[in-house]
């Protein structure tokens, strides 16, 4: 009698959990909130379709490409299939072929289930208390191309459950030290990827993406001056600029209409001005006797940040492009530099000097409240936001050498990117993806 009574007390329990999902409706995650829920998901075991066997070697390469994917969200808790009561409760990968149940008693709240006709794979990923579907894809020939087909099923789950794409297949730009020689990389954010963009010797800086993300722009300092480079995706080319840009060329980065800005010294003072398309100096932007450099655009362009040197020593400041004027953003430290806008234009990611050394810190421009981000040991710097506005990648000698990390904008746990042997700083973030 008393095992009857306690299996209909469970019962009971999963009836109300479920009628309780149902009435709060569809499961989403705000990861701009101020807090974040925990979201427990299972990686089904794959299904073979129309009765094909499962190619092995390709679906365990699948299933742990999503994991790594989905290892870098820290909202969600990957549970085990053997943590379910009676194990895989899936016999194929509709709702109608799931047991849900053994997923609601162990508090899982999403399940993802993968299915395989040689080349051709279906990946869903459902709710377990509605038996919901959140995304479900289709890919064909996916041959060598499973890290792709991984990367774009993990962002489009993330879109579907926080309303922002994923950043899996947005890569970084970033600066790779070799000996004496700094040359432009990029690379996804796993690690995946690498590749080389520049091979000029000498020093290569500062790079930025165009709005589509096919351009590369960045800083060549050769032994003898400063040039302004353009890396285009489409022809694999370098197209390189000096003539009447000064002797120094600082910080380039893409604005409004796809227009480039940078620093520039001219007549001893270093300021930022816009470049017209045939790259001639063009207006000089809060213009002021001190050293402005470091712009940064949020994703309309009505904003710009940059660095200035104004109040006596580096700090941050915003310029409204509509009206010219210039706010100061950080009020405190002696130093201040290195900003980067969210894409959305509210936050603005910056490296303050501490009495511990560098560090990320988070101004909301909204309600002027900061937050430190990073919290060492080494120094961090260079803060870029992802195209989501919600990871941030920066450099930090932690380990002793530069190496990239990321972030949120919570300030959760940094974790490694790979670039292999050398040093590697100031990423620049491709946003094209969720443009």
């Amino acid at each position: 009698m008393k095992r009857i009574t306690t299996f209909f007390v469970l019962i009971a329990l999963v009836c109300l959990a479920a009628s309780t999902a149902l009435a709060q409706g569809p499961l989403t995650v705000d990861i701009h909130g101020p807090g974040q829920r925990m979201v427990n998901i299972t990686l089904l075991p794959p299904k073979g379709l129309d009765g094909n066997p499962v190619p092995e070697a390709a679906a365990k390469e699948f299933e742990e490409l999503v994991k790594n994917n989905l290892a870098y969200i820290p909202f969600l808790k990957l549970v085990s299939v053997g943590e379910l009561l009676g194990g895989d409760p899936s016999r194929g990968v509709s709702a109608q072929d799931i047991d849900f149940k053994p997923f609601q008693l162990a508090r899982v709240d999403l399940c993802m289930t993968t299915g395989w006709n040689g080349q051709y794979i279906e990946a869903r990923v459902f709710e377990t208390f509605s038996g919901r579907r959140v995304v479900g894809k289709a890919y064909r020939d996916v041959g060598d191309k499973l890290p792709m087909v991984a990367d774009r099923f993990c962002s489009a789950f993330l879109e579907a459950l926080t309303g922002k794409k994923g950043f899996f297949d947005s890569p970084i730009a970033f600066v790779k030290q070799d000996g004496k020689v700094k040359e432009i990389y990029t690379v996804l954010p796993q690690g995946r990827g690498l590749r080389q963009i520049s091979d000029l010797g000498g020093f290569n800086l500062s790079p930025a993406w165009s709005a589509e993300g096919d351009e590369i722009a960045f800083t060549h300092i050769g032994d003898d001056r400063h040039e302004l480079c353009i890396y285009d995706s489409n022809t694999q080319k370098i197209r390189r600029f000096a003539k009447g840009l000064g002797d120094t060329v600082i910080s380039p980065v893409y604005g409004p209409d796809d227009v480039l800005y940078l620093s520039l010294n001219l007549n001893g003072t270093t300021n930022i001005y816009e470049l017209s398309k045939s790259y001639k100096i063009g207006k000089k932007l809060a213009a002021s006797p001190y050293i402005d450099v470091s712009p940064s655009f949020d994703r309309t362009a009505s904003k710009m940040a940059f660095t200035s040197g104004r109040a006596g020593n580096p700090h941050i400041y915003l310029l409204d492009m509509k009206t010219g004027q210039v706010r100061r953003v950080t009020t405190t430290g002696k130093y201040n530099t290195h900003p980067c806008l969210s894409p959305d234009g509210r936050y603005v990611a910056y490296t303050h000097q501490t009495s511990n050394g560098h560090r990320i810190f988070l101004h909301d421009l909204e309600t002027g409240r900061e937050k430190q981000l990073t919290f060492g040991p080494g120094n961090d710097e260079y803060p870029a936001f992802g195209p989501d506005g919600y990871f941030v990648a920066f450099a930090s000698s932690r380990t002793g050498e530069y190496q990239l990390y990321l972030t949120t904008r919570h300030g959760d746990k940094p974790r490694k990117i790979s670039t292999g042997k050398g040093a590697a700083f100031a990423p620049a973030w491709d946003t094209s993806m969720q443009w």
